[in-house]
């Protein structure tokens, strides 16, 4: 049961709470962004190899699949704004940890309880988002999720960036505007409505995966568009600042991060452009366009071809935008809705291992061989996979008569973890 009118208490309109709640998923992809530009002074600092730095990454990542497997509901139960103001603390919490850390040690606990808490947030501002828009349109409360996403995420590593090179205190500077942004979020929320009537005592219900046979094959190609799209992600996110450094030759942080950002802005960018193209056509042209960044990306490292760089992150941040969207919504116009939070654990446990194991592979790898060969082989892999994507999404086109994907289980979107949760992001 949903609440329709707002109680005298809250003062925020549901269209308000609305854009507290897609601007909260923003804030916390930003937060996981803030730390990336930091890296390297860490490793400076605590002289820890490549491997450690992906491994510090990947905790963030495993944080937020156990809270999405175990927690999903939770807010179900206990009310949306409860659970928002708890991540909210968690989130506040971290970034003190963050500010305190004087071993490696500590990035991992703090980037541990960034991603637990990380994972409350946006499972539940997911559900409010579709709670509170006026239709309750699935399509366009997911665009909106992925967005605040993808932009989120790149403006974290982009505005820490410009924070450390231009502000004192490096290390805490971010941390302190990462601080205000969530307090700021915290008193929004106090205030916001409140879209579940009735509560229960809460209970953690792990949602165990499970792919009905009639959905396998698009369950696949958006199994595939993950892999491809997020293990690239992830290799940005843990090693691409330092890729940037090498190929524009210089230790500005601000720099460092430009990669990440047009990675990540130009997705955003390409979802709301393509954001009515048909989930076959995303999915199968998105992936060859992020085939050819991932190729440009091999070029420029093997070149040391700054242009090449720029050129690649923006064709395949694009692709890889329009892919994902693609793929999930092809998966999420099938799914019966008896089904439909198992699927969509199995979807985000294959999504968050495409974050986490390739970046922890490619640390292993740079540690042997470097950066750039890293991201040459990496890269090329994700090229061959995106291909592959794209030839089995062609394949999905419907004919005129028939689809090929079964619809009498379609359902009213009214299950938001079927459409809306990110990877970090919807990601």
């Amino acid at each position: 049961m949903l609440i329709t009118e707002l109680t005298p208490r809250h003062t925020l309109s549901r269209r308000t709470g609305y854009a507290v709640a897609a601007t909260l998923i923003g804030v916390a992809l930003f937060a996981s962004g803030v730390p990336s530009a930091l890296y390297g002074t860490y490793q400076q600092l605590w002289g820890f190899s490549p491997l450690v730095l992906t491994l510090v990454y990947a905790t963030y990542a495993f944080g937020v699949l156990t809270t999405l497997v175990l927690a999903g509901r939770l807010s179900d139960a206990a009310g949306r704004r409860p659970v928002l103001l708890g991540a909210l603390i968690g989130l506040m919490a971290a970034t003190v940890l963050f500010v305190l850390a004087d071993s490696v040690t500590w990035l991992f606990v703090a980037r541990a309880l960034q991603g637990l808490t990380t994972g409350a947030l946006i499972s539940t501002a997911s559900a409010a988002l579709l709670e509170l828009h006026r239709t309750r349109d699935a399509r366009a409360v997911s665009l909106a999720n992925g967005v605040a996403s993808t932009v989120g995420t790149g403006l974290g590593v982009l505005v820490s960036g410009a924070l450390v090179e231009l502000l004192p205190a490096a290390r805490i500077t971010p941390y302190v505007v990462l601080f205000a942004l969530l307090a700021i979020g915290f008193v929004a929320v106090w205030r916001m409505p409140e879209p579940v009537a009735t509560r229960t005592r809460p209970r953690l219900t792990p949602q165990l995966p499970r792919v009905p046979a009639a959905i396998r094959s698009p369950f696949v190609l958006a199994a595939l568009g993950a892999v491809s799209s997020w293990s690239i992600a992830g290799l940005f996110l843990s090693l691409g600042s330092h890729l940037s450094a090498e190929l524009f030759h210089t230790t500005n942080h601000l720099a460092a991060g430009v990669g990440i950002f047009a990675l990540t802005g130009s997705a955003a960018v390409a979802q709301l452009v393509f954001r009515r193209t048909a989930p076959w056509s995303g999915a199968a042209f998105g992936s060859l366009a992020l085939a050819i960044g991932m190729a440009l990306l091999v070029v420029a490292a093997a070149t040391d071809s700054a242009i090449w760089y720029l050129a690649g992150t923006v064709i395949g941040g694009s692709g890889f935008g329009v892919a994902f969207l693609g793929g999930l919504r092809a998966l999420t116009a099938v799914i019966p809705a008896e089904h439909r939070a198992a699927v969509m654990s199995a979807f985000y446990i294959v999504a968050y291992a495409a974050i986490s194991l390739p970046a922890i592979a490619g640390g292993t790898v740079a540690g042997f061989v470097g950066v750039r060969p890293t991201f040459e082989i990496f890269g090329s892999a994700a090229a061959i996979v995106a291909l592959i994507v794209a030839y089995l999404a062609t394949r999905t086109r419907p004919s005129p008569r028939t689809s090929p994907f079964p619809t009498r289980h379609l359902q009213p979107a009214d299950n938001y973890r079927a459409a809306l949760m990110p990877p970090t992001i919807q990601r």
